[in-house]
């Protein structure tokens, strides 16, 4: 598909342009191209094996990509070595699908480590911000807590709160609401809401869940399987209700690619 930049005068948070990712020397996404801009709830979506986690992983560079460019607030975070590189990563906060939580630590200690890792604060002036990140995700009281005591929708709060421990201008969310009941997946959607509100932060977000998507996203980038690139980027409500691709109609309509037999 062309790209189409998104209609902000801004300068894009992130700028990704003719994205090539590859394994083992074979392709798996090739023309790969968007711009996220600030304050942005983006969702990356796609069907299974689409490469949703790929984009985000070359994003915030745990891959490298093997054509193209990705700047993160103008500056090539793959190119950049030393102090230069840490000051991009300090403007990330990513929570991974599994929540990624240290099981010997408590919940508080957890969202310490960015501080311990990019800060020189003392462990008073650290513990005092964790708990204000933590009340912001309404886990203050499971501060003294272990991982393995939290609910699955806690550990993902949880995750959220060390995300956005230092304030970080991006955070990536890859799979959220993975493995939670409908109801603490809407409570995490009403959390991304309300911190893209007071915090003013930029979202990316994967995800493949319709009621979710439709919940939180501004814009939504739609890959593709089979073709092993982009095939949509645009509100959810417009590529649900006037997209010309069908298969991208189908999936945000929930609707079968295949008629099967009828009862």
């Amino acid at each position: 598909m062309n790209y189409e930049p998104a209609k902000n005068s801004s300068r894009p948070l992130i700028e990704v342009r003719d994205l090539r990712a590859a394994y083992n020397g074979q392709t798996v996404l090739d023309k790969i191209s968007f711009d996220i801009h600030a304050g942005e709830i983006f969702v990356i979506a796609g069907g299974s094996g689409s490469g949703k986690s790929t984009v985000l992983k070359h994003i915030i560079d745990l891959y490298t990509p093997a054509g193209g460019s990705i700047l993160i607030d103008g500056e090539n975070l793959h190119d950049a070595t030393g102090p230069a590189r840490l000051k991009i990563l300090r403007k990330f906060g990513v929570a991974f699908q599994g929540g990624a939580l240290f099981g010997d630590r408590s919940v508080l200690e957890n969202i310490r480590l960015p501080m311990e890792e990019f800060t020189d604060l003392s462990t008073g002036q650290m513990n005092m911000m964790a708990l204000a990140k933590l009340k912001m995700v309404n886990l203050e009281d499971a501060a003294a807590k272990l991982p393995s005591e939290l609910s699955g929708g806690m550990q993902k709060r949880a995750a959220i709160a060390r995300a956005i421990a230092l304030d970080p201008p991006l955070v990536f969310l890859d799979e959220p609401s993975s493995g939670l009941d409908p109801i603490a997946s809407a409570d995490l959607d009403q959390l991304v809401l309300d911190l893209n509100a007071l915090l003013h932060t930029t979202f990316i977000v994967v995800n493949h869940e319709l009621p979710s998507i439709f919940a939180i996203a501004d814009r939504v980038l739609v890959l593709d399987a089979q073709k092993k690139t982009m095939v949509a980027l645009d509100a959810p409500e417009n590529l649900r209700d006037h997209s010309d691709n069908p298969w991208v109609r189908a999936f945000f309509n929930r609707e079968p690619t295949h008629q099967g037999t009828k009862k």
